[in-house]
C-alpha cells in the first residue's frame, strides 16, 4: 500500500468520477466504494468514499458536499507515447461538460485539472541545442491539446 494518496473531493459525484477515471486508463480499477448508513447524520445513504487505482497509483475520493471546488494548484500529469493517446485521453476528459486550457492542460466536467503531456515533449525540451528547445517551448505555449507532430516541427525550424 501506497504511504500517500491523492485525496479528491467532489459534490455528489465522487463514484461517477473514479468510474470514468478507471475506464480511461489500463491497468486500473475500483477498489473499494464505502457507502452511508441509513442513519448517517446530515447525509443520504449513498457512497461516502470510493477508493480506486489508476495506472498503479491509489487515489480516494469523497463525496464531500459542495463546500470546496478543485483548482489548477493540482493536476494530474499524465504522459502519452502517441498522439492517438492524446487525443483520446483529450476528446473523453473534456466531453460533457470539461473544458480545454492551453500548453496540454483541460479540466474535466467535475473540473479537476489535468495535464495530457506527450513523453516527446520533455525530450525537445531537454534538447541539447538551446535553440530546438526554445522553438519548441514556444510552440507548446502556444497550443491547447497538444501536438507531437507540430512540435517536433517547430524544433527543427
Amino acid at each position: 500500500m501506497q504511504r500517500i494518496t491523492p485525496f479528491l473531493w467532489f459534490d455528489d459525484q465522487a463514484e461517477q468520477a473514479a468510474e470514468f477515471y478507471v475506464s480511461l486508463f489500463p491497468n486500473s480499477r475500483i477498489l473499494e466504494v464505502v457507502r452511508y448508513g441509513d442513519d448517517a447524520p446530515g447525509q443520504a445513504a449513498g457512497v461516502t468514499t470510493v477508493r480506486f487505482e489508476l495506472e498503479g497509483v491509489e487515489f480516494e475520493a469523497l463525496n464531500g458536499g459542495p463546500t470546496f471546488t478543485f483548482t489548477e494548484a493540482f493536476s494530474l500529469y499524465t504522459s502519452a507515447d502517441t498522439q492517438e493517446e492524446i487525443d483520446r485521453l483529450w476528446d473523453a476528459l473534456i466531453a460533457d461538460g470539461g473544458e480545454p486550457s492551453q500548453c496540454g492542460w483541460l479540466k474535466d466536467r467535475w473540473g479537476l485539472s489535468w495535464q495530457i503531456v506527450p513523453n516527446r515533449l520533455g525530450e525537445l525540451l531537454a534538447d541539447p541545442d538551446p535553440e530546438r528547445a526554445r522553438r519548441a517551448m514556444q510552440a507548446m505555449l502556444g497550443m491547447g491539446k497538444l501536438d507531437i507532430a507540430a512540435l517536433e516541427a517547430a524544433a527543427n525550424g
